[in-house]
C-alpha cells in the first residue's frame, strides 16, 4: 500500500530540481528575446477531483516554448515566454473558461492564480523570493 501511495505521489509532482533549471531558462529566455516571460502560480482545492485533468488541459495547451511545473498535487507553476503580466492572465483565463466549456460540473471549479512577471535582463532571482509571491501563505494574505 505505501509503494502504491509513492509512486501517486510521485505522478503527481514533478522532480524538485527541474524547477530551478526552469527558472534560468525563464530568466534566459526574457533576456535573449528582450520581451518579460512570466511565471504564474495556480492552486486548486485540496481534493478536487477535476484538478489533474485541468493540468493536464492547460499542459496540452501550452505553447512548445510554455511549461508547466507540478509543485504538488494541487499546485503547479506555469512558465510562460514572452508575454507580459496581462497576456499571462488573459492566456490563462482563456484556458480556465475554455476548460469548463470541455468539462462541465455542478460546482465551479475554483482556481487561485498569481503572477509574477520576469524582466529582461533580470538575472537575481531566486526561487525562495518567488515561489511566495505566487502562493501566498494565510499569514501573507492577512497583512
Amino acid at each position: 500500500m505505501e509503494n502504491l501511495h509513492s509512486r501517486i505521489s510521485a505522478a503527481a509532482c514533478d522532480d524538485p530540481r527541474r524547477l530551478r533549471d526552469l527558472l534560468l531558462r525563464s530568466q534566459e529566455l526574457s533576456s535573449a528575446h528582450a520581451l518579460p516571460s512570466v511565471i504564474a502560480g495556480l492552486a486548486g482545492a485540496e481534493g478536487e477531483l477535476l484538478w489533474p485533468e485541468l493540468v493536464n488541459y492547460i499542459e496540452s495547451a501550452l505553447r512548445v516554448e510554455d511549461t508547466i511545473f507540478r509543485l504538488t498535487r494541487e499546485r503547479v507553476v506555469l512558465f510562460l515566454a514572452d508575454v507580459s503580466k496581462d497576456a499571462a492572465r488573459e492566456i490563462v483565463e482563456r484556458l480556465l473558461h475554455s476548460f469548463t466549456e470541455h468539462f462541465p460540473s455542478a460546482q465551479p471549479l475554483e482556481v487561485a492564480r498569481r503572477f509574477f512577471e520576469v524582466g529582461p535582463g533580470r538575472s537575481d532571482l531566486r526561487l525562495k523570493d518567488i515561489l511566495p509571491a505566487i502562493f501566498p501563505t494565510a499569514d501573507s494574505n492577512a497583512a
